[in-house]
């Protein structure tokens, strides 16, 4: 029998709000409720999507009916709060980072295996159409064995609205970039399953501008840098390079595999374009450059692809709410039809993987054993940087429990 989820929101800020309807509508959600630290925050939420309120993250860990909890706060907050609510019995929804400490998600990942509650972790970037393509292209032996890959996330701060954070803002909005590094690691690791980084080097860009919220004493980690690019040593023998930027001049999709390199054939993106590039089946010395574009752009894209003021649309926003061909919109509930997403068209997966894991009993894709991998190398690669870009290794906490079956919905 399908376990019913009763779900509460922690945490009623604007990116909440893409994922409220979504959990009402999924087939397997029986209640939503939500909670925040801020009363009116949550009044008002609450009336514009139909909900009822909690009054605070203790309340909802207390109520036995509440069996899960869909995590929405601050960043350096998720780990702390993941262990408090699977220590109360809760399954976790969580969005990313999974922690901003090893020991954090050592602890999670302890909690979840002695429990068996779920834990999903909403990485957008597992779902991204670049990702669902070489993860396919790999599955299916077309790219040999993995060889390079290189993937970005581009954030100008710039245009933050620091603000929302309270009158200590500044403490907080000069987080290393990498402890917020699964938007880029997972698209190469989520590419190759079972594959994790052993070591990483990695080097940073020191903030010129913003000193009062980068550098040492102007936030609660000591962080110089707004920029950190490492490089990592993946256990398969290939070896990737992650950049993580929040001073940069770049617009979207700020989210990108750009190379991902394979021994027999290969995937790149530049924009408006991307292209697999294999040998001819009559010619082995002889490499063909295909244009799949229209497989990895949503529809409003690809109708305008040959248009010149493409980039510049792309650059702004267009296609950021649709789904590409190549994404297994198949598997989702009808009732997300016509609903509101984001990130390139995955939160719908995001939703219905935590759903069916809870339901299923089986595990999330992007569950504990994989969250590690894709934060793991972050928060080592800030401390080597911090070293002056020492050679340092990562821990890595294995597979899940054999009997524990990650969900197959590519």
């Amino acid at each position: 029998m399908r376990e019913k989820i009763n779900l509460c929101f922690i945490g009623c800020g604007k990116f909440c709000q893409n994922f409220v309807p979504l959990f009402k509508l999924h087939p397997d959600v029986e209640s939503v409720q939500l909670c925040d630290l801020l009363p009116e925050r949550a009044a008002a939420t609450a009336q514009q999507f139909q909900v009822p309120v909690v009054e605070s993250f203790e309340k909802a860990l207390a109520d036995r009916k509440i069996n899960a909890v869909a995590i929405f706060t601050q960043r350096h907050l998720h780990g702390p709060m993941v262990i408090a609510a699977l220590k109360a019995g809760k399954h976790v929804y969580s969005a990313v980072p999974c922690a901003s400490k090893i020991e954090e998600i050592q602890e999670i990942e302890a909690l979840v295996r002695q429990t068996r509650l779920t834990y999903s972790m909403g990485e957008t970037g597992y779902y991204r159409s670049a990702t669902v393509f070489c993860r396919q292209k790999m599955k299916a032996g077309a790219m040999g064995d993995f060889v390079y890959g290189e993937a970005q996330y581009n954030h100008d701060q710039r245009h933050f609205d620091f603000t929302r954070s309270g009158a200590n803002w500044r403490q907080v909005a000069g987080i290393p970039p990498m402890y917020y590094p699964t938007h880029s690691t997972s698209m190469i690791l989520g590419a190759l399953p079972g594959v994790y980084a052993q070591k990483v080097a990695a080097f940073g860009y020191t903030e010129k501008y913003l000193t009062d919220i980068f550098g040492a004493g102007q936030n609660l980690w000591n962080n110089p840098f707004i920029n950190t690019a490492m490089l990592a040593q993946l256990s398969n023998g290939g070896v990737a390079r992650i950049s993580e930027n929040r001073r940069v001049a770049f617009g979207g999709p700020n989210t990108y595999i750009s190379q991902f390199y394979g021994s027999e054939a290969s995937y790149e993106y530049s924009i408006a374009h991307h292209y697999f590039i294999h040998w001819a089946a009559d010619d082995p010395k002889k490499l063909i450059m295909e244009e799949v574009s229209r497989d990895l752009f949503p529809a409003s894209v690809s109708s305008v692809l040959n248009e010149p003021d493409t980039p510049q649309k792309i650059c702004t926003g267009l296609g950021y709410s649709e789904s590409s061909p190549i994404q297994p919109t198949w598997r989702l509930p009808k009732e997300f039809s016509g609903q509101r997403n984001g990130h390139n068209g995955t939160h719908h997966f995001l939703v219905d993987d935590f759903c069916q894991a809870v339901a299923t009993g089986k595990l999330s894709p992007t569950n504990i054993w994989a969250a590690a991998r894709f934060n793991l190398p972050g928060l080592v690669a800030h401390e080597s940087a911090m070293r002056g870009g020492e050679l340092m290794s990562v821990p890595d906490l294995g597979e899940p429990p054999a009997d524990w079956p990650v969900l197959d919905l590519d």
